[in-house]
């Protein structure tokens, strides 16, 4: 039983804020990094004794959040993708979890969201909107990968369960922040979503750690319970509407493929002016 694990950083509990935790100059980064990879070993640890043979743990963090020296020893780690999309990803996973992973951006009550950026403000693939985990699970899906398990904060599990039926979540933070924050730019986004109340890291990774054992033993006696619950066909289109920053103005951009979703997110974006958010309001 061959298990992929994507990984990102905001979605651990204990990782309080943008400045100090996720940027590779935070003054707290490096533990940070502890952080997300002690919730891995958990998630590990429960796959391992639910079944797993195999598994690759991708880190996913733009700046990386793994610390190498401390993650379990029976995993590889695969750090840097050439395309990027489906990093590492391929048909030979059964199945694929999330550690650490955030809601998508202008999500209510959802901490330290964001897809790619903080300056997207949706991104929606044939009218479907997704975040980063939204992606993978397309991409898994042309690969004929399950995604069965998901830990991040508690919004990002409802998003994790409203796209695949059958999906054992974990939430181990709950953010605070009514409003989606559609009319913020970039400077006022970054540290808005901020608020939150966390689970101490060890109540975190021993729910973490039953969670994915949960799922991987659920999915090897029932892979069928594991459904997408808003398939999309080809042709594919993606677009994304961009806020406005200090050195940029908002726009929107597409991009498209007629059979793939993985060459769809590879593809190159063609821009737009203007940015419509009255399908967001």
């Amino acid at each position: 039983m061959k298990v992929y694990i994507m990984t990102d950083m905001e979605g651990c509990a204990g990782i309080i804020n943008r400045a100090d935790w996720v940027l590779n100059d935070s003054k707290y980064y490096e533990e940070g990094k502890i952080l997300l990879t002690e919730e891995v070993n958990a998630a590990v640890d429960g796959l391992f004794s639910a079944g797993a043979t195999e598994i690759l743990v991708a880190d996913g963090h733009g700046y990386g959040a793994i610390n190498l020296m401390k993650l379990d020893p029976r995993v590889r780690l695969q750090r840097g993708f050439p395309d990027p999309w489906p990093f590492g990803l391929d048909e030979t996973f059964d199945c694929m979890c999330h550690i650490g992973q955030h809601a998508k951006a202008s999500t209510e009550k959802a901490h330290i969201c964001h897809t790619g950026n903080h300056y997207v403000i949706d991104r929606a693939i044939n009218g479907v909107s997704v975040g980063e985990f939204g992606e993978m699970v397309y991409c898994a899906e042309e690969l004929k990968v399950t995604p069965i398990f998901a830990s991040g904060d508690l919004a990002f599990t409802k998003e994790a369960q409203d796209l695949v039926e059958g999906i054992v979540t974990v939430s181990v933070k709950e953010g605070l922040m009514t409003g989606k924050g559609l009319d913020k730019t970039f400077e006022e986004t970054i540290n808005r979503n901020i608020a939150a109340i966390h689970l101490h890291p060890l109540k975190a990774r021993e729910l973490i750690r039953n969670g994915a054992y949960s799922a991987l033993r659920k999915f090897i006696e029932n892979p069928e319970s594991f459904k997408i619950k808003k398939p999309i066909r080809p042709p594919y289109e993606c677009i994304t509407r961009y806020r406005p920053g200090k050195d940029r103005s908002a726009c929107t951009t597409v991009q498209r493929h007629e059979n793939s979703v993985i060459g769809l997110l590879n593809a190159k974006a063609e821009r737009t002016e203007g940015v419509d958010l009255s399908d967001l309001l």
